[in-house]
């Protein structure tokens, strides 16, 4: 989730040098993202300052969520790009009878700024889906819920980003780091603003995805991700799941993908296949027989365990 990470060598001043790069090892397609940039009107969907407003966006944002509420069980989270965005489009949904609509298939919790609101929330949201009743979190890009509340298992069967969660390009403190980055690094504004805002929209949709046997929907809600120059600046372990056949979806196309999907991953777990992407002690003291384990002494009767590390 720390992708892209080609500006950390100029931000930090270091050669970077890799040692061992390792892919994410799976048994079985358990990641599927979906980038949707149109709704059932064939209407684009977009966050971008022109659109925001837009009530067809809106309303398209809302048949979205409401239809994979849908056809997805247990917890849904949902990222919206600011509070003040969530607030407008909620308000708005609210008026078009599509909160009702989505309450009949989900219970339905908001983060708020307060943070004892948001834990209060959260607890409720797991409740819920413990009782199998479903729920739908909607929380905000770089917030709490964001950062380090993890939804693995059927806390989090699915992620949707609802836009590109570039920071406030007005902020007197945005702009004099850009400026700063542009006169010390020659890091140029647009770089950085993407380069910022897909690594956010990767911790977001990260939470899903917890263990080898977890599973989970990222769905990118926003024609931008279909952009070569956006989504190349997503994770590899992302990149390796998104085939050309899941960019540039309608709602309805989208959806076939999800059905799919859930029927696949409602299969019991091939218990052979699993032990395949594992490793044994014996197959990991063969990697390297010079990283041996050695048991010290402590103070107070503690036990230290030391592990030297040698150089790939």
């Amino acid at each position: 989730t720390l992708s892209p990470i080609h500006l950390y060598p100029k931000l930090l001043q270091f050669e970077p040098r890799v040692s061992e790069s390792f892919h994410m090892s799976t048994f079985r397609p358990c990641i599927l993202p979906l980038v949707i940039t149109k709704g059932s009107d064939q209407k684009e969907v977009s966050t971008r300052f022109n659109d925001r407003g837009d009530m067809g966006v809106m309303r398209n944002y809302g048949a979205i969520l409401v239809d994979i509420c849908s056809a997805i069980p247990d917890g849904i989270v949902a990222f919206f790009t600011s509070y003040s965005y969530m607030e407008t489009i909620l308000s708005e949904w609210d008026n078009m009878g599509l909160l009702q609509q989505l309450t009949k298939t989900k219970l339905v919790f908001i983060e708020t700024k307060d943070v004892v609101e948001t834990t209060l929330a959260l607890d409720n949201y797991r409740r819920a889906c413990d009782s199998g009743r479903g729920a739908v979190f909607l929380s905000v890009a770089r917030g709490k819920v964001s950062e380090g509340i993890n939804f693995d298992r059927h806390y989090g069967r699915a992620v949707i980003m609802f836009g590109v969660p570039f920071q406030y390009t007005l902020s007197h403190v945005l702009r004099a780091r850009l400026e700063y980055l542009q006169t010390h690094y020659q890091i140029r504004e647009q770089d950085f603003l993407n380069f910022d805002a897909l690594r956010q929209a990767a911790q977001c949709v990260g939470r899903v995805i917890r263990s080898k046997t977890d599973h989970g929907l990222m769905i990118f809600a926003d024609c931008r991700y279909s952009r070569h120059d956006k989504r190349s600046k997503l994770p590899k372990w992302i990149l390796q799941f998104l085939a050309e056949s899941m960019l540039n979806l309608s709602t309805d196309m989208a959806l076939g993908h999800i059905k799919q999907f859930v029927r696949l991953m409602g299969q019991p777990v091939d218990q052979k296949a699993l032990q395949s992407v594992l490793l044994t002690i014996e197959e990991v003291e063969k990697m390297n027989p010079q990283q041996l384990e050695r048991v010290v002494a402590g103070d107070g009767g503690a036990m230290l365990t030391e592990m030297p590390v040698t150089s790939v």
